[in-house]
């Protein structure tokens, strides 16, 4: 099998990180570290596509992407 790369979204909580991905509804991992929620993230993404698969779904290919936009702040 060919690795896939799918766009994950981290977000800053009052307790930690929570992450989730676009491509993959429902696929959601925290934790109180970034690194933690991100090996959670690979763990959540895996077991996800297995699920996907048993379950006899089409597993889908990423197709969002991430890019940063520098906003200068006119205030």
């Amino acid at each position: 099998m060919m690795p896939m790369g799918y766009a994950v979204v981290f977000r800053k909580t009052r307790t930690g990180y929570s992450a989730d991905v676009p491509d993959l509804p429902g696929c959601v991992a925290t934790g109180r570290t970034l690194s933690l929620t991100k090996r959670r993230m690979r763990e959540a993404i895996a077991l996800h596509i297995q699920g996907m698969r048993e379950d006899g779904q089409r597993v889908p290919r990423p197709t969002t992407f991430v890019d940063q936009v520098e906003v200068v702040d006119a205030a």
